[in-house]
């Protein structure tokens, strides 16, 4: 059973407490959830602890650690046509169907592209490598410090391959399911995406993407990998 002071997203976190010069008296573990394998998930603590001109910080923290995005974009090389290869799946916080971009947490790993490379292809079966990875944010990027540390890394990928391939893709069932995972793909053309997307990190990878398209000096075919 891992302890909780043991796990990567603890030490994350206090760490970037001290380096915001913040003081902490106390940590109260209030509530932790682990896998079967007994490394932490979730954690709800009661942190006493004051900012750096003693002013005491509220004491609620939700530990949740960081995660990766990966807006996934296929290319049919034939015509140019763009998709997104996004995951569908019910979500407990209001029990409704989210259409989102590949993404998961960075439970024990320190480096988020490869949490990216994993995760797109545990939730859509797509096998990607380092060189088609580009991450859009150059400073983590905050879920609600309000109460939870979670923070983010956005990326995106464009693979070129043939229609057959891109709609090969469509409506597989993938997820852990031990991990009470069901998620199904979905293949969408890149311009019906936007509507569909209700959950903010998902939408600010898709904003930060096309942010990242009017740079100087990039384009739509600039990345993309079309020898697959």
């Amino acid at each position: 059973m891992q302890r909780l002071e043991e796990s990567l997203k603890y030490k994350i976190w206090r760490q970037s407490l001290a380096d915001q010069g913040i003081t902490v008296h106390g940590i109260r573990e209030l509530k932790t959830i682990r896998k079967p394998s007994g490394e932490v998930i979730f954690a709800l603590l009661e942190a006493d602890a004051a900012d750096p001109e003693g002013h005491p910080l509220l004491p609620a923290v939700l530990l949740r650690g960081h995660f990766v995005s990966v807006m996934t974009i296929l290319v049919d090389r034939k015509t140019g046509e763009e998709f997104l290869l996004m995951v569908r799946q019910r979500r407990v916080g209001n029990g409704a169907v989210f259409y989102e971009h590949p993404a998961g947490m960075c439970d024990s790993e320190t480096d988020p592209f490869d949490v990216a490379m994993k995760e797109v292809h545990e939730e859509t079966g797509l096998i990607i490598t380092r060189n088609d990875l580009h991450l859009l944010n150059t400073e983590l990027l905050y879920s609600s410090p309000g109460l939870i540390d979670e923070a983010g890394y956005f990326f995106f990928c464009r693979i070129g391959l043939s229609r057959h391939d891109i709609d090969a893709f469509n409506e597989r069932d993938t997820g852990d399911g031990g991990e009470h995972e069901r998620i199904r793909t979905y293949v969408c053309p890149a311009g019906e995406a936007l509507p569909l997307m209700r959950n903010t990190n998902s939408l600010i990878n898709w904003y930060l993407y096309h942010d990242f398209l009017k740079r100087p000096n990039t384009g739509k075919n600039h990345d993309s990998r079309t020898d697959v």
